[in-house]
């Protein structure tokens, strides 16, 4: 028996990205665990990834092309080689470019984070083709816009200096479901004495962990910033000397938050003044002394109509006390900018340049809509061909009926490259196999730490599964593409994945990073203690020549939800509840769902709604209800907790919907209206009014 243990990286959509080692016994995967060598992940894995194996052997596993034959949506399928799969696939696309490749759309995320497997051969393909090009924003495009125009990057404190904290706050997410290793970090400061507070509507895992949990009012986060500034400002918890040295704009900020009184704050939150007092008051006080004060910002507070003011309005507090001086201060959304990613070498964009004119983009978050779209002089071509990597937008894009509906079109010629038959996998016409991690080479970064990671093919394919740049190489061989690039090896698509001629990855050398598994970028640990910020003018700008020129406020605001009591109580006088729908530990996006051993651990969909608001409508703990707005429903079962604030109701996502009694999940509600900057969906900006189901009516949809 022979056993190796190879170097590889989790390369799912979580800020942790963490290093594992696979034991391999006689080409067989039999373990996978966390290195423990690894600094910012130390050997821990999340219950998810510690049975990747589980997932890479799953029965249901894809492991041959395979074409459609019955009605879209059926998800039935006969087998096909993949000389036949390809040549199909050429043919169709070659058929639709010849009248307009712009008629073709590429659909994907961040089903796998790596460089490799990601965008780099499947970029050059679209570019080639002169298909449309998507602008890819269903997670973190609002909040990096917000961050940007305000710090100029998406780089902030670092993960491993969190431990110095004496003060963290932890706005809008759930790290225990979905940045471990913050969390485990987190816990060390709290017992070195670090107090904890929780910005959520929700009292999540972690909000029940925290010594403080702020439940404010969906779609306020931006409100609640404004009241923190107003006090920090009013009661002199500043630091003079930063700000006069690396901020631009603070008279302008002094005037425009003098309107945000404790009081105005707390009534816009649903909150107590007193809260909004303390919380400024301890933030300011903190880093004042000297001490770290470490804010971690999540995706939560960005997924409303306000989500990029939300997320720039925070990323100005640490500037205000001079949080940025200290190693543990300072605030992280994502440290995805302190990459060098060299995205042209990989995706070749160059390529395109023979089209003769800019490529259409179509907004990943609006598929629904641009699927039913018509060709028009404004829209362009009808969307008649889609290929979809890397992502499963039948479950997880907004508005789910009017995306389910567009897949189902006959007219739309559908290719997915899938590892199981998901939701969009069953609107198919032709389904790929594609690899796991275990099964191909990638590289990556990271948006929670600054390790440049690899990961080294462990085990042969499965059946006939093909790394997606394999896929695409394939494509393009059969559509004529003669390019010497489309020749390019996995090997050598990772070797130019980062700039080697920047400092902050210099000696980045691909072979030498496939033995050693990771190497730390060149950055400072406190990234702006002496200012140089990325901004035009290298200071954190609370007042933005940017945003005014972009048509947006320049200063910090705030933007009301497109759905709340306070700013919509028409659609509230029928639609009274708030409803967000957050990850469920056990599932990462749509990810995991299959795996059967995490799906009974979640069991089947909850709702979560306040005692108050489930006696209003006669609602009882284990009753089913229905969920509904004017975009359409689902079921649940309701579990009757004060977690959910008075007026929200919580459904963790994000499920399959095969895999609910309804065939539905949360999207059914949410909209496709976008939110302020960056072009993001607005998940967690929905109104829904809940009832109880009869027994009978379980079913009926």
């Amino acid at each position: 028996m022979t056993t190796t243990i190879v170097r590889a990286a989790c390369p799912h959509d979580c800020p942790d990205t963490c290093a594992l080692l696979v034991t391999v016994k006689d080409g067989v995967a039999t373990e996978v665990r966390g290195d423990p060598a690894h600094p910012p992940t130390a050997g821990v894995l999340c219950t998810k990834v510690s049975r990747y194996a589980e997932r890479t052997y799953h029965p249901d596993r894809l492991l041959h092309p395979m074409r459609r034959v019955g009605k879209k949506g059926e998800g039935k399928f006969e087998r096909i080689s993949w000389d036949e799969a390809i040549a199909t696939i050429a043919q169709r696309l070659g058929q639709i470019a010849l009248r307009d490749p712009q008629a073709i759309l590429p659909y994907s995320y961040a089903g796998t984070m790596g460089q490799v497997q990601g965008e780099s051969m499947a970029g050059r393909f679209f570019h080639r083709l002169g298909a449309s090009q998507l602008e890819r924003t269903i997670c973190a495009s609002a909040g990096g816009a917000g961050y940007r125009y305000t710090i100029g990057a998406r780089v902030g404190a670092d993960l491993e200096q969190v431990d110095h904290a004496k003060l963290i706050l932890i706005w809008g997410g759930n790290p225990i479901a979905s940045n471990l290793h913050f969390w485990t970090r987190v816990q060390t400061a709290k017992r070195n004495g670090a107090r904890l507070i929780a910005i959520d509507p929700y009292r999540s895992l972690t909000a029940e962990k925290c010594h403080q949990h702020i439940a404010l009012l969906p779609g306020t986060d931006a409100a609640l910033a404004l009241g923190m500034m107003h006090v920090l400002i009013s009661e002199d918890l500043l630091d003079h000397d930063y700000i006069a040295r690396h901020t631009l704009g603070f008279e302008q900020l002094r005037e425009r938050v003098a309107e945000w009184t404790p009081a105005r704050t707390a009534e816009v939150c649903g909150i107590s003044a007193e809260e909004v007092l303390n919380l400024a008051r301890e933030y300011g006080r903190v880093a004042l002394a000297g001490e770290g004060v470490f804010i971690r910002a999540n995706y939560g507070l960005q997924r409303v109509r306000g989500g990029g003011m939300a997320a720039r309005n925070v990323a100005c507090l640490p500037a205000l006390v001079g949080a940025w001086r200290h190693p543990a201060g300072g605030v992280q959304m994502s440290v995805s900018d302190s990459f060098p990613k060299d995205a042209a070498a990989l995706s070749r964009p160059d390529l395109a340049a023979g089209h003769g004119k800019p490529a259409r983009v179509i907004n990943m978050s609006t598929i629904g809509d641009a699927l039913l779209h018509p060709a028009s002089a404004d829209f362009g071509p009808k969307v008649e061909a889609l290929i979809v990597y890397n992502s499963n937008p039948v479950a997880v894009a907004p508005e789910s009926a009017k995306v389910a509906q567009g897949f189902a079109r006959e007219d739309l010629f559908t290719v997915v490259l899938e590892h199981f038959q998901t939701d969009t996998a069953d609107y198919a016409d032709i389904l790929l196999p594609a690899t796991t991690q275990l099964e191909h080479i990638d590289v990556h970064a990271s948006y929670g730490h600054v390790y440049i990671m690899a990961n080294n093919a462990a085990i042969a394919p499965m059946g006939e599964a093909k790394p997606n740049t394999e896929i695409f190489r394939r494509l393009a061989a059969a559509m004529g593409f003669t390019e010497d690039c489309f020749q390019d090896s996995d090997d050598q698509l990772a070797a130019v994945a980062f700039k080697r001629d920047d400092p902050r990855s210099a000696g980045y050398d691909w072979e030498q990073l496939k033995q050693k598994g990771w190497q730390r970028l060149a950055v400072p640990v406190a990234p702006f203690a002496e200012g140089g910020f990325a901004t035009p003018s290298g200071k954190c700008e609370f007042y933005s020549e940017q945003m005014k020129a972009a048509g947006l406020d320049p200063l910090p605001a705030y933007i009301p939800p497109y759905e709340s009591v306070a700013s919509n109580p028409q659609l509230a006088a029928r639609y009274p509840l708030a409803m967000i729908s957050p990850p469920a530990r056990n599932f990462l996006n749509s990810s995991f769902v299959n795996v059967q051993s995490l799906r009974d651990t979640e069991g089947e969909p909850h709702l979560d709604m306040h005692p108050q608001d489930a006696a209003a409508r006669g609602i009882s703990q284990g009753d089913m209800v229905r969920i509904f707005n004017d975009r359409g429903s689902l079921q649940a079962r309701v579990r009757v907790t004060d977690k959910a604030r008075v007026g929200l109701v919580v459904g963790l996502s994000i499920w399959w919907k095969k895999f609910a009694a309804d065939g539905k999940n949360a999207n059914e509600v949410t909209s496709q209206r976008l939110t302020d900057m960056g072009h993001a969906p607005t998940f967690y900006d929905v109104l829904v009014q809940v009832e109880k189901l009869p027994a009978q009516g379980l079913l009926a949809g």
